[in-house]
């Protein structure tokens, strides 16, 4: 968890997800096309030392049907050998040889989990593989994929013959068995040559380690249901991890059948991707009838009771989708369209209804996406499980997708937060993969942006079908169907899920597809391919910003950078994007026009500044791109917005805002362009435009730090004349309606951001209202702070208050057991501005209770505020020894930083070093001089930005 917000106190960790989010959709492309080809290995232990890397192969044949079970594995012809030194061969390639073509696994898994042992220090598992593969090339060595396993014995029958069966097959001896640690291959040499377009079936016994520090594999879950502790085994294959629980062809391409059969204690569950096997009663199920069909008993050489549950046979899949999950829990269950949705989770949280959003959620998007692709879901169940730990993931596995339980279960105190739509764009997501991943799969990992670019964009669309209130971010699949529109843009995906269904695809095949529906009409006209047109996007890094100049017409379009230096266009980047322009003059729409060149004339575009025209570009923020205007371009954009704002799309009002402070901030236009478009926020009543003007304005280094006095005052007397409406409104209802909120995502997310900047500056209703809230909390504990602004109630009634408010939120934070509302309540605990009181917190956390705020480093919430940096500053000189140990030698490196965080001169730099020179590592010195170089340039930096704005508002005040 990351330090406290600007102004002061903790953000969610479900708020800090949900912004993310919509900033990352942004970002999305970007992001996935630096993509996974060099996905790294895991390291292996002891010995093992391993960077490799999956590697693709051919495309997979039609299904083949499986040609044996499990049975019991003769001896080894020889032991596994770990290899020292090989030469040169297939073993040092990233990507496994196409001699073998997976078709089907029999998999047998068996780990030793006890409900009543939980001592589960070395916990392992054995399990045996049998693998159906065709050989394309005669070859007497195989290799597959294998990591953490030992290997106990392999076996090789062969050739099959379909109509016989295996049982006249014949036996391929294994020469040598060992292991190319450096690709994660496990090698059999082979006695004879296998021989081209004959089957074969590899028989292997193994056993490996359960991950207990991972979610890696196969791994482990400890934690408390009904009041007892209690643990689960639960995997994770994505993207290189089915080779640490299986010897396994793990490519994505390498797509086959799986029949999976898990041995458990018998008080377990065993859930996979497929269902139960159901099977007549059997002297098992009669004499035993704790076991459901599908299922028989096993013992093992101690006498104890195994139960034995086996699963259907799995549609064709990559060996990454593959899943199981052993556990003690309860579920809740519904029938969508004939087929059951089951959702897991501890049994408390299942009595307690957290399940239950969830499940009514679940059905509705399942049926939303068949219907939209005009595909069925062909599984004939999902289950969906909450873990407790899962490392605030969800995967997507067919069949059986696995939640971080915090990002899944709702509860009954979530009602005001944003958690119910955060739920639901996590769930849309995961179940968007079901088609874009899991029926269709790329190829190989660097074409990931096939499965998460589409899951990203019908998740968005999926939320905002049901609730139109909600923005969609931007994204190039976004993009794409702006400029094909929806009809063209779903008829093509529908091509191309029905070619690929149960099959692999490159990105070449999707620009087929959506040129194939572009080439059966007339009415949309494209500058290029679509290939080209997406080529230009995907093949190179980044994202452009447009300029245009309304005057003359001429747009342009460079790289957007972080920070522009002059000339850095002309010396680094010499590609274009062929970029779509929807754009708007005077609130209405315009033509669809296409920049595919650096600069381009557009005299449709061109205003005077005689006239009322405007212009704005990107309609609806569908394009991927910012977009820049020449002064008169802004200048009538800022009249508009006095005249009358409500003529500019409320996304749009967003969006101007956010690409001028960007844009200012990146060195592209001057930051008074940037403020004169908060001009008018007087007249401003959606929520979500002064939340991007206050996150953007209101900032820790502009106000809240030592540097920027001057500012202060000038700041609270601009805004607090323009917010005050905003402020009524919305307070009004915190004390009046509350409920009212519930439903409105936008104000949820953005609350915090407006209810803690009233208070930053002085508002005195907000103030009282803090006062007033924490008061009543203290006094009548039922009557809780409403969670949109619960972090600034929290914070301003510690800062506002005394020893017994703060008193009062220590016992609060001792009984509290929930990480993220004591991670909450610890940074509250640091707004305090009495500096004994801050010097009692800190010496609290690492003297009087050593064990307690193991979630926050306290030292660095204290410091982060502008009284506890000095206060925490002066209790570092006597105190640093306990601080290194309570948190770590390195805690002392980031509380520098922090307490540093203001430095403009190299004298104040010395002074800090001398400060902590008999504290640290001479390395770590050395990386303290050189951050807080970096920090005293970015500060002078910002000196003159700081400067600008106070001139600006002096003149505008």
């Amino acid at each position: 968890m990351g330090p406290p917000s600007s102004s002061g106190f903790y953000v969610s960790r479900a708020v800090a997800l949900l912004l993310a989010g919509l900033a990352a959709a942004l970002l999305l492309a970007l992001a996935v096309l630096a993509s996974l080809y060099g996905h790294c290995a895991r390291v292996p232990p002891s010995e093992l030392r391993d960077s490799g890397a999956p590697a693709a192969a051919p495309s997979l044949p039609g299904k083949q049907e499986p040609t044996s079970q499990p049975g019991p594995t003769p001896e080894p012809d020889v032991a596994a050998t770990r290899s020292s030194w090989r030469p040169p061969g297939p073993w040092d390639q990233l990507r496994l040889p196409p001699w073998l073509v997976p078709l089907h696994y029999e998999l047998e898994l068996w780990p030793r989990l006890r409900p009543d042992d939980l001592s589960v220090s070395a916990l392992r598992f054995t399990g045996r593989v049998n693998i159906t593969v065709r050989c394309t090339t005669a070859t007497a060595r195989l290799l597959l994929h294998s990591l953490f396993l030992d290997c106990e014995s392999a076996e090789v029958r062969g050739p099959l013959s379909p109509d016989a069966g295996d049982a006249t097959a014949g036996r391929v001896s294994v020469v040598e068995m060992w292991f190319a640690v450096d690709m994660q291959y496990l090698v059999l040499e082979l006695g004879e040559a296998l021989q081209p377009g004959s089957l074969y079936e590899l028989q292997l016994s193994f056993s490996g380690p359960v991950s207990q520090d991972t979610r890696e594999g196969l791994f482990l879950n400890l934690y408390t249901d009904q009041g007892e502790r209690r643990a689960l085994l639960a995997s994770h294959m994505e993207p290189t991890f089915a080779r640490n629980v299986f010897p396994c062809f793990d490519e994505p391409a390498l797509k086959a059948t799986f029949n999976i059969t898990v041995i458990h204690h018998p008080r377990y569950v065993a859930l996979s991707n497929m269902p139960k096997l159901k099977r007549a009663a059997t002297r098992d199920t009669c004499q035993h009838p704790h076991l459901d069909d599908g299922q028989s008993e096993k013992e093992d050489v101690n006498g104890s009771k195994w139960t034995v549950t086996t699963f259907h046979t799995t549609p064709h899949m990559p060996t990454y989708l593959a899943a199981f999950v052993i556990c003690d829990y309860e579920h809740i269950g519904r029938i969508e369209r004939g087929k059951e949705i089951r959702i897991w989770a501890r049994k408390d949280a299942i009595a307690d209804g957290n399940a239950d959003f969830a499940l009514n959620i679940t059905g509705p998007i399942f049926s939303f996406l068949e219907d939209l692709f005009n595909i069925s879901y062909p599984l004939p169940k999902t289950d969906i499980i909450a873990l407790p730990t899962f490392d605030n993931r969800a995967m997507e596995n067919w069949g059986l997708l696995i939640f971080d339980e915090s990002l899944l279960l709702l509860q009954p105190n979530d009602k005001l937060t944003e958690k119910k739509i955060m739920i639901s764009y996590i769930v849309s997501h995961e179940i968007g993969h079901q088609w874009f991943g899991n029926l269709v799969t790329m190829n190989w990992w660097n074409n990931i942006w096939l499965n998460e670019g589409f899951a990203s964009y019908f998740e968005f669309g999926i939320i905002n079908h049901f609730n139109p209130k909600l923005p969609m971010g931007a994204s190039l699949a976004r993009m794409l169907s702006s400029f094909l529109n929806e009809k063209i843009f779903i008829s093509a995906l529908k091509s191309y899920l029905e070619t690929f269904s149960y099959s692999n695809a490159e990105q070449d095949d999707l620009w087929r597809h959506f040129q194939m529906a572009i080439d059966d009409q007339s009415k949309i006209l494209l500058p290029a391919t679509v290939k080209s047109i997406m080529d230009s996007w995907t093949h190179q890094s980044g994202f452009p910003v447009i300029t245009l100049n309304v005057s003359t017409g001429v747009m342009k379009q460079e790289p957007f950078y972080l920070g522009k230096v002059k000339n850095q266009t002309l010396l680094t980047h010499n590609d274009t994007w062929i970029i779509p322009i929807l754009w708007m003059k005077n609130g209405t729409t315009q033509s669809l026009v296409w920049l595919d060149k650096s600069s381009k004339v557009f005299p449709e575009m061109q205003i005077s500044d005689s006239d009322h025209d405007w212009v704005i570009l990107n309609l609806n923020m569908t394009g991927y791109y910012r977009v820049n205007y020449d002064k008169l371009g802004w200048k009538k954009l800022n009249q508009q917005l006095e005249k009358d704002h409500k003529a500019i799309p409320v996304i749009h009002r967003l969006q101007l805002v956010d690409d001028a402070f960007s844009l200012s901030k990146n060195d592209y236009i001057e930051i008074e362009t940037a403020l004169d478009l908060t001009k008018y926020l007087a007249d401003e009543d959606e929520i979500i435009v002064w939340h991007a003007v206050l996150m953007n304005l209101v900032t820790r280094d502009l106000v809240s730090d030592g540097n920027n006095h001057d500012i202060y005052p000038l700041l609270k007397k601009y805004l607090l004349k323009r917010l005050i409406s905003i402020w009524n409104t919305y307070s009004t209802m915190i004390r009046e309606n509350v409920t009212a909120l519930q439903e409105d995502y936008l104000a949820l997310i953005s609350l915090d951001k407006v209810f803690g900047t009233a208070c930053l500056l002085g508002l005195e209703d907000c103030l009282q209202l803090s006062r007033e809230l924490f008061r009543n909390w203290m006094n009548h504990p039922e009557n809780e702070i409403p969670n949109p602004i619960k972090n600034v109630i929290l914070c301003y009634g510690i800062a506002l208050g005394n020893d017994k408010e703060w008193d009062f939120l220590l016992k609060i934070y001792n009984n509290n057991t929930e990480e993220e509302e004591r991670i909450q309540l610890a940074y509250a605990m640091s707004c305090s501005k009495d500096p004994r009181i801050l010097n009692r917190y800190m010496d609290y956390a690492i003297t009087v209770s050593p064990f307690t705020f193991n979630e926050t480093n306290v030292i660095e919430a204290v410091a982060a505020s502008e009284v506890g940096r000095y206060v925490a500053k002066d209790f570092l000189i006597n105190n640093w020894q306990a601080v290194s140990e309570r948190y770590g030698t390195q805690s002392l490196v980031t509380l520098l930083y922090v307490i540093g965080r203001t430095i403009s001169t190299d004298l104040q730099i010395s002074e800090l070093q001398q400060f902590c020179s008999n504290m640290l590592e001479e390395h770590q010195r050395l990386t303290v001089q050189a951050k807080l170089q970096t920090i005293k340039n970015e500060n002078l930096k910002n000196k003159e930005r700081s400067a600008r704005i106070a001139a600006w508002l002096r003149k505008n005040t």
